[in-house]
């Protein structure tokens, strides 16, 4: 079993070393279940838990394994089985606000949910049915580019949409940079495009709502229908949800691939500051203003304001990033 096309690299070997000391395994979570998961190390693949002693030092959901993690094990090969000891620190992780569960004892509640670690770059889907939304692309960008990773935006179902032209111009216009891929993955020739974004040893996610087309993306990458695909739904005109956990999946030439789960909420989890990178162009604006801490309201010589007034910039997206701006600091108030 070569870790290497799992992402195994110099970085982890050095951090594994007091575990290496100790007669443990590397070995890297690629599926997760309720009580278990399953892991692939140099034995293969093990199905594990984590230790109680782990559960007992975690602060929160963050400080126990996710599907991408690298984890040190302690193998039972002859039962398939093993324990997971500790978590190599991550380089990039994808978290949210935990939806549900939303109130307690009459105050909101706030639990950290990390989704996905040690990815390098994720798959921003959109479908260009009943599904598009930029205001929902924006906030999957701001989740991308704080968690440490690249960010490519795939508009899916481009065979269903009578305009696709301005819906891809429009997306361009707040990708803040990211790639912008086109395609109806239903055609492995378009989807074969993707494929360019593979690296060997590293980490492409998917990530989107539900019935976007990922898990048919998935399909096309893999050349295998190793995902279940549902029709769409003649009622509303959107696909159906289908994948129900996260999984690793190796690609051809090394590369891993990883499916999630259709999110229907997306509270972010983070700082004002993640904001900077996925609204370059308002935070740049802001600058300008007369006062520092302009709320981009009705204040005086608001520079972000004039630039709604001139027309360069949307209303709807300042409308969005303050509504995003809001959420972090109240969430940071909390915390």
């Amino acid at each position: 079993m070569n870790l290497e096309d799992y992402g195994w690299n110099e970085s982890f070997e050095q951090v594994f070393s007091p575990f290496a000391a100790q007669g443990l395994l590397p070995a890297r979570v690629f599926r997760g279940e309720k009580n278990y998961f399953r892991v692939i190390c140099s034995l293969g693949e093990l199905t594990v838990r984590f230790a109680g002693k782990m559960r007992h030092n975690a602060e929160g959901r963050q400080d126990l394994p996710v599907v991408g993690d690298w984890v040190a094990i302690e193998a039972q090969p002859e039962a398939g089985r093993g324990m997971i000891h500790a978590i190599l620190p991550r380089f990039s992780s994808f978290a949210r606000n935990l939806p549900g569960r939303r109130k307690g004892k009459g105050r909101e509640r706030i639990e950290q949910q990390v989704i996905a670690a040690n990815v390098e770059r994720v798959f921003i889907v959109c479908g260009l049915d009943q599904d598009f939304s930029l205001r929902r692309i924006e906030r999957y960008l701001t989740l991308v580019k704080a968690g440490g990773a690249e960010a490519v935006v795939v508009l899916n179902k481009a065979d269903l949409s009578h305009d696709v032209d301005n819906q891809r111009r429009q997306v361009l216009e707040v990708a803040a940079g990211s790639p912008v891929e086109l395609l109806s993955a239903k055609d492995q020739t378009q989807v074969a495009q993707l494929k360019a974004y593979s690296r060997p040893g590293e980490t492409l996610a998917l990530l989107g709502s539900s019935g976007v087309g990922k898990s048919t993306i998935i399909n096309a990458l893999l050349g295998d229908e190793r995902q279940k695909v549902a029709a769409v739904s003649a009622g509303i005109g959107k696909g159906r949800h289908t994948t129900t956990h996260r999984e690793l999946f190796l690609l051809d030439g090394g590369g891993v691939l990883m499916d999630n789960p259709g999110m229907r909420e997306l509270h972010l989890w983070g700082e004002e500051e993640d904001l900077v990178e996925s609204f370059a162009e308002i935070e740049a604006l802001a600058l300008q203003c007369r006062f520092s801490d302009c709320g981009h309201q009705s204040e005086p010589g608001c520079a972000v304001q004039a630039a709604v007034v001139s027309s360069t910039l949307d209303d709807l997206r300042l409308a969005n990033y303050l509504r995003l701006k809001d959420e972090l600091s109240q969430l940071q108030r909390r915390r």
